[in-house]
């Protein structure tokens, strides 16, 4: 399967990978702030942006298939190991694929990432529970509608596969993430959809990580406050 994906900077090869249901246009500031040292790959995964959908029947439905699409991905540009650093979803992605090919990662950075889905709050389950895809965050819909070959009637079905997934995936444990050694900073607001108490699981299962909380950071974080969380990024990446 062909997927979009924006390729710039020079350097070592680092993946950005993107939340649910979001583009590779929606970080801009850490985008160009990192591929001013490395070489940035930020691949649209199927269902998202300019990557057409080619549906739950080709079992691109769950994360374990989207591990399956990045590691195609890094396959076909030929990257043998590289830095990866995801953000919500992207994040989950990024140490799933850490659990499955851990020579293929050199350092992890996972921002408001959950292990499993439970580690989400109380309040955003409920309320993802009961939203639809008229009801879900305008601006992604509208980025759908806007950049999607499958057009804008396809929204509702990416937009339910994805409910179904935050509802049900990951279901990691600790255990399970003991086993990534490379060094890797867990990111996320103190106010973020992940509940605190399961970001300081996260990073606490890791043998070799750095936490960070940001006072006052919701689940766009990386959007809310760029100029620190770029910061905390590239000291990660270069210590």
């Amino acid at each position: 399967m062909r997927c979009y994906l924006d390729d710039r900077g020079v350097g070592d090869p680092l993946l950005l990978l993107h939340g649910g249901l979001e583009t590779v246009d929606m970080l801009p500031a850490l985008t160009a702030a990192l591929a001013d040292r490395y070489r940035v790959i930020s691949p649209e995964r199927c269902g998202h942006g300019r990557t057409p959908d080619v549906g739950a029947a080709s079992g691109l439905a769950g994360y374990a298939a989207m591990v399956d699409e990045t590691l195609a991905t890094m396959d076909a540009l030929g990257i043998a190991r590289a830095d990866l650093v995801g953000q919500s979803d992207g994040a989950n992605i990024a140490m799933l694929l850490a659990i499955r090919a851990p020579q293929r990662v050199r350092r992890l950075a996972l921002v408001s990432g959950n292990f499993h889905a439970d580690g989400m709050t109380s309040v955003f389950r409920e309320d993802l529970g009961a939203t639809s895809a008229e009801r879900y965050e305008p601006a992604f819909a509208e980025a759908y509608r806007r950049l999607s070959p499958d057009g804008a009637a396809h929204w509702p079905v990416v937009f339910e596969r994805h409910r179904q997934l935050w509802l049900h995936e990951p279901t990691l444990t600790v255990d399970d993430l003991a086993g990534i050694e490379v060094p890797t900073l867990v990111l996320a607001g103190d106010r973020d959809l992940v509940a605190v108490e399961h970001t300081v699981a996260l990073y606490r299962a890791f043998p070799d990580a750095r936490l960070c909380l940001v006072p006052g950071g919701q689940h766009g974080v990386l959007v809310e406050q760029p100029e620190l969380t770029t910061r905390v990024i590239l000291e990660f990446l270069e210590g």
